[in-house]
């Protein structure tokens, strides 16, 4: 039996149940574990990427863009089409155990549904149609985090998952691995215990947690963070190079989020004037993921991503 396997046996028997839907690897889950070409495992990749001077963009909650909802594979396949690799999404678990996208607790913002997302079944859900950020009604629905996973392992694209609190992370944890999503993923936490509880459920993925230098690190790793797999997170109130610095003297690649809410957040800031060259100081400074709501201008306004594609792939 795999590793892999056995981990998924372990959670089974340690949540006592199977999410449905996501209880057996789909036959495009293994097609595309046999046909995807090789990449780079994600500690090589970021590693690559920091010192190459590259920077991968994550589009929060997936890049909504005019026409494309946020959390929608169709919208992550339109950012991944215009260079985009790396995609934050949401991730939740309806009344009958299936894992969704959706970012907020209730349906009425998103969609055309009302109500909890904790009180849908999935059947119910998929019927949903999601609604774009000005509120337009898209062709799009809620996908199953599953698909996400499959489309992921398929073009290489990296999903950062943010759990919400109607899931846990054993039950992402067994999609991934039905999926065979393990180096297209990367686990958000929040806190020093989350970052403990997701180590612990499997020491090699990929996770962010906040860090700021070799004490938060080693912090870290006395909870079980494998340091070679950790990004550390820097926030979204203003940039850090002293911290992005000190995280690479330990091997740590450095994320920082120019997101936030619409009119404050550093993203509009930095294109207010047209020119965005902000971002470019960024990554020259040292960062290497940056998280942002505004993904294909700022991709047009700086080098370093494409250096990234380049020179590391995906």
């Amino acid at each position: 039996m795999t590793r892999s396997a056995l981990l998924v046996t372990a959670l089974i028997a340690l949540t006592g149940c199977t999410p449905a839907g996501d209880a057996t690897p789909p036959a495009e889950a293994v097609s595309a574990a046999e046909t995807a070409p090789a990449r780079l495992p994600l500690p090589d990749y970021f590693d690559c990427l920091r010192e190459h001077g590259g920077i991968v963009i994550a589009a929060h909650r997936g890049g909504p863009a005019p026409g494309y909802p946020e959390n929608a594979i169709e919208t992550m396949q339109y950012n991944f089409d215009h260079g985009v690799r790396v995609f934050e999404i949401d991730v939740a678990e309806t009344r009958d155990g299936v894992l969704t996208l959706m970012h907020d607790d209730r349906l009425n913002r998103t969609t055309t549904g009302r109500g909890y997302v904790s009180d849908i079944r999935w059947e119910d859900l998929s019927g949903l149609s999601l609604v774009d950020n000005d509120g337009r009604r898209t062709d799009y629905s809620p996908p199953k985090l599953t698909d996400a996973l499959i489309w992921a392992r398929n073009t290489g694209a990296i999903l950062e998952l943010d759990r919400k609190k109607t899931t846990s992370f054993a039950n992402i944890a067994k999609a991934v691995y039905a999926a065979g999503a393990e180096e297209n993923i990367i686990m958000i936490s929040y806190n020093d215990d989350e970052a403990a509880d997701i180590a612990a459920i499997d020491p090699d993925f990929m996770l962010t947690a906040s860090a700021r230098g070799g004490r938060d690190i080693a912090a870290l790793e006395a909870r079980g963070v494998d340091a070679r797999r950790l990004i550390g997170w820097t926030g979204t109130a203003r940039p850090d190079a002293a911290a992005w610095d000190r995280n690479a003297r330990n091997d740590v690649e450095s994320a920082f989020g120019t997101l936030g809410r619409s009119g404050e957040r550093l993203d509009d800031i930095y294109l207010a004037d047209g020119d965005g060259s902000e971002f470019q100081d960024l990554a020259e400074d040292g960062l290497v993921m940056l998280a942002t709501d505004r993904p294909l201008e700022s991709a047009a306004a700086m080098r370093a991503d494409d250096v990234g594609i380049e020179a590391c792939g995906r």
